[in-house]
């Protein structure tokens, strides 16, 4: 930041606290504390985290209206990485005073071109107007003046600290939303398999997918996890939204291999072309798979 800009920045804030100084109207009190707990503060790019929120509703407040969680992932210098804002899974018309709303979300950390630490701000807004919070701590002038409070960092680290996995056969290629590029997913056919460098450890495979529950008329599919020839888990694919499923998989499991095979099986796919509806796609779909990540334990 240049002096001439540094010097602007410090002439606005004298404005505004001379404002309210001299009668200007008082800032609106906080209506809630704020925290986060982080699951894994130290974790590749790529890696899923848990992050719980925490909003104790003040004795004195109410909050009149649906307001959006905001959430800005920031580096060092202050740019925003990437963000998750969401709705509260109750709407902050329902809170009450001195009520306490937490929830954890796990996300999974965009690859983005920056390693180190990185900052979670977290805020209440509607369209343009943010809620006064209060922090753990007491907030900063710029925290104050944004109402968008620092909770948490992350330490970033590259995507060689993960475990390497490959998509091996039955898969098709990457697809992105035209809504957001930043979302993307691969179809899998009846059955994918991904290929894993073998860490000779307990893991857990994260798996982010969607399915198409609607298109059978016996019921959705039925999967199976399964490692070599032995299966792990299964589950059935009713999500037609984005759903995580976690399954832990043992040393043992994995063999002595250097590369092991973890295949998902369907127990039944579909066509798009050979639907009611038509179209034009033929290929042979499984279900939608937005992340897979393989994490040590």
């Amino acid at each position: 930041m240049t002096a001439t800009s540094q010097h602007a920045r410090r002439i606005i804030v004298a404005i505004a606290l001379s404002s309210i100084a001299c009668g200007g109207g008082a800032p609106a009190p906080p209506v809630a504390s704020v925290s986060l707990a982080i699951g894994k503060p130290r974790l590749p790019l790529g890696a899923p985290v848990d992050i719980t929120y925490r909003f104790e509703l003040l004795p004195s407040a109410s909050i009149n209206g649906d307001y959006r969680v905001l959430v800005h992932v920031k580096n060092a210098s202050g740019d925003v990485l990437w963000q998750d804002d969401h709705d509260p899974p109750q709407a902050t018309s329902t809170w009450k005073p001195g009520q306490a709303v937490e929830y954890t979300r796990t996300r999974f950390v965009p690859v983005v071109p920056y390693l180190g630490d990185a900052t979670i701000e977290v805020g209440l807004y509607r369209e343009d107007e943010r809620l006064a919070l209060q922090g753990p701590s007491a907030p900063s002038e710029g925290e104050a003046l944004s109402k968008s409070y620092r909770l948490g960092t992350l330490h970033l680290l590259p995507t060689s600290e993960s475990v390497f996995v490959i998509y091996k056969t039955g898969w098709h290629p990457d697809e992105f939303s035209p809504d957001n590029p930043s979302v993307s997913w691969k179809w899998m056919q009846k059955t994918g398999v991904l290929s894993v460098r073998n860490p000779r450890k307990d893991v857990t495979l994260f798996l982010e997918y969607d399915a198409r529950p609607d298109l059978f008329a016996d019921g959705p599919q039925q999967v199976t996890i399964a490692v070599g020839d032995q299966p792990v888990t299964t589950f059935v694919a009713s999500a037609l939204t984005p759903a995580l499923v976690r399954v832990p998989i043992t040393a043992a499991q994995l063999g002595a291999a250097d590369m092991t095979d973890i295949r998902i099986d369907l127990d039944k796919s579909f066509v798009p072309a050979k639907l009611p509806a038509g179209g034009r796609d033929s290929r042979e779909l499984g279900m939608r798979v937005y992340h897979v990540f393989v994490e040590e334990r």
